[in-house]
């Protein structure tokens, strides 16, 4: 029998297979049916710190002070005492999970300042979570701001954490650091049990009629695993972080690269959103037919078998296989003269 198991933060899990944050996480049922198709673990979606605080901000508005200067208001304000905030939301949804899952349930936590990541993760650690994914969600585009200072911002929200939570703290990165290895190791370093690679900045359009800026919602495409590939065989084996692959992953093919590049788990989202849970089994089926017929006993002997340290050219990861690649286009006959 193949062992699928894997280390998650320091939690064993039944497979590597984990559904990242995303709507799917705020339906019961739909957990339950992702648990049932065998997700390994859920990741919950993710609680906004500036959505909450512009939520309190209305509420202390039109709650307790819409009635200032308006004594007879009084009796025709609404009673807030039964209204349920963005946090409390979270928080009895988090335990509602916990109740009814068997698997570990990660708290996803998208703050802007030290002192809200500490409030919020917290009231996450003592709702019951067993696990924090953190997501520093930053655009850098400040031209005074240099890139040590933005490395600064996110050693400085992770290390206030630690010294008020317990909990495994995965760090949910963006591709553009200009040293990805030396600041993971400094993230080690401050106390993080993993990171997520790579979180997916949704770009704004032009509306060309409207002559306006856009929000668009892109699904990720399978080719976003290729620098997934790159990064986590890159880094394994060179830090004892958790390894989470999150982007590209539609299928078996990309969850196979990934586990063989050396991550320890593998997100899915869009294609859980397109497919349905019934996605999950099937890729697991999948799996496991593939690793008997390469006669892998598991995952563990598996993980990492292509990672940079154990390739036999590392250089198919760095500047050298840039050389080949573009040596080896070559135009179509007749293209051009």
């Amino acid at each position: 029998m193949i062992d699928l198991s894997t280390d998650y933060l320091g939690l064993t899990l039944k497979n590597p297979l984990v559904p990242s944050a995303s709507p799917l996480s705020k339906n019961i049922d739909t957990a339950l049916r992702l648990e049932d198709a065998g997700a390994a673990a859920l990741v919950m979606y993710s609680l906004f710190e500036e959505e909450l605080r512009a939520e309190d901000a209305m509420t202390d508005r039109f709650l307790l002070h819409s009635g200032i200067g308006h004594g007879e208001a009084d009796g025709f304000l609404p009673d807030g005492g039964d209204f349920q905030g963005g946090l409390e939301r979270y928080l009895s949804h988090l335990h509602q999970l916990k109740r009814r899952l068997e698997i570990p349930v990660v708290a996803s936590l998208n703050g802007v300042s030290p002192s809200g990541w500490v409030e919020l993760g917290r009231e996450l650690q003592q709702a019951g979570a067993d696990a924090l994914e953190l997501n520093v969600y930053h655009v850098a585009a400040d031209m005074q701001q240099s890139g040590a200072e933005v490395e600064a911002r996110y050693i400085e929200l992770l290390t206030e954490l630690r010294q008020v939570v317990s909990l495994p703290i995965v760090m949910k990165l963006s591709p553009y650091f200009s040293s990805l290895p030396h600041f993971v190791k400094q993230l080690e370093m401050a106390g993080a049990n993993g990171v997520a690679l790579f979180n997916r900045f949704y770009q704004p359009d032009i509306d060309l009629e409207a002559l306006r800026m856009v929000d668009q919602l892109h699904l990720s495409h399978r080719d976003e695993a290729l620098l997934r590939i790159r990064w986590i065989a890159i880094l394994h084996g060179r830090t004892r972080l958790t390894l989470a692959a999150t982007g590209g992953v539609h299928g078996l093919d990309e969850t196979l690269k990934l586990l063989l590049a050396g991550a320890d788990v593998v997100h899915l989202a869009s294609c859980l959103l397109q497919h349905g849970p019934d996605k999950l089994t099937e890729i697991l089926a999948f799996l496991q037919n593939w690793m008997e017929e390469k006669e892998y006993e598991s995952v563990a002997q598996l993980k990492g078998s292509m990672s940079q340290q154990n390739l036999p050219d590392p250089s198919v990861l760095a500047r050298a296989s840039y050389l080949r690649v573009l040596d080896s286009f070559t135009t179509r006959p007749g293209v051009w003269s």
